[in-house]
Order: C-alpha cells, then structure tokens, then sequence
C-alpha cells in the first residue's frame, strides 16, 4: 500500500485495474509481483533502480 502511494506508476496501475472491475487484493498481488521484478532486476544488473515512468511524462 505504500508503494501505490509514492509511486505514480503504480498508482496509476492500481485505478486502472480498478476501474476495469478488478478486486483489490488481486491489484495488490500483481503490484507486489512488479515490486519483486524491480528488486531482482536490480540485483541482476548490479546497477542501482532507474524509475524511467518519470521521463515518459
């Protein structure tokens, strides 16, 4: 929940899928799936978290 509220990508997520009919705790699954992908792309690439969404507005 806290994410959704710093994170503007995936607020917008969140009110997006919710105004398509979606239930709460499947949003909230799929937005801490996306925190788990950043986090293990990082570490991956060994490079430190890029938040690209702020270029593309």
């Amino acid at each position: 929940m806290t994410s959704m509220k710093y994170d503007a990508q995936l607020k917008e997520y969140y009110y997006k899928k919710k105004g398509e009919g979606k239930h709460s705790m499947l949003i909230l699954n799929n937005i801490r799936c996306k925190l788990i992908s950043r986090v293990f792309a990082v570490i991956n690439r060994q490079t430190p978290y890029i938040n690209t969404y702020k270029f593309a507005y």
